[in-house]
């Protein structure tokens, strides 16, 4: 395999491990209505604010969301919206699979 192909199937997996976690999908979903404060988020993860702060600096270093400062809080929201797309996709895929599953 070419060497400019590995590092783009590569940076693809950065993205996919970044949303490799119930909270962070939940974060994404979240996010996808609008932006939300840490502080919101925290609450309704029901983690401490640490916790939630490594998701979203995860999500934000693999370029799928964006922050914003503003006095004590800090905001999110979703760089790249289109990320929803996928979802959708995989929902496909659990569909199909579920009947699949109830024809047998």
């Amino acid at each position: 395999m070419e060497h400019q192909r590995q590092q783009h199937l590569l940076e693809r997996v950065a993205v996919l491990k970044a949303l490799a976690h119930p909270s962070r999908l939940f974060i994404v979903e979240e996010l996808a209505r609008g932006e939300r404060c840490v502080c919101e988020l925290t609450k309704m993860i029901g983690a401490d604010v640490s916790t939630v702060s490594k998701h979203l600096a995860l999500l934000r270093r693999a370029g799928l969301v964006i922050d914003d400062k503003r006095g004590n809080q800090v905001f999110y929201q979703l760089r790249t919206p289109c990320i929803l797309n996928f979802f959708g996709c995989i929902e496909s895929v659990l569909q199909q699979q579920r009947s699949e599953r109830m024809r047998l």
